[in-house]
């Protein structure tokens, strides 16, 4: 019967160590996902002062409805207007007007798409 008692204790144990490793684990994952949190925040927020610098509020206004039904070009938007303005590329603030061409150019590249019937 100790023979029996003693795998037993030893098995216990094992489970005891792999809990332990795994809690240990689980505590380095949620560690690091905070981390990876805060530094996307941190990112979102230098965007935004730098979009605050080089647009005006009736084009952040507009770059905000257009969020809303097109997220993608809005981010691909953004990042172009801070590379060109980092460049010295782009005149500082940019108007609303301004930002309708930009607009228009990046959106004119579509196919356009004819169907004819026979």
């Amino acid at each position: 019967m100790s023979e029996l008692d003693d795998i037993r204790r030893r098995r216990m144990e094992q489970l005891r160590q792999q809990q332990m490793a795994q809690q240990q684990q689980q505590g380095m994952d949620i560690q690091q996902m905070q981390q990876e949190e805060q530094m996307r925040q941190q990112y979102e927020q230098q965007k935004k002062q730098a979009l605050r610098q080089i647009l005006t509020p009736e084009a952040r206004q507009r770059l905000a409805n257009l969020r809303l039904t097109k997220p993608e070009l809005v981010n691909a938007l953004e990042m172009q207007l801070i590379q060109l303005a980092e460049a010295r590329q782009l005149q500082i603030p940019v108007s609303d007007a301004t930002l309708k061409q930009i607009l228009r150019e990046m959106s004119g590249k579509k196919r356009e798409i004819k169907i004819t019937r026979k």
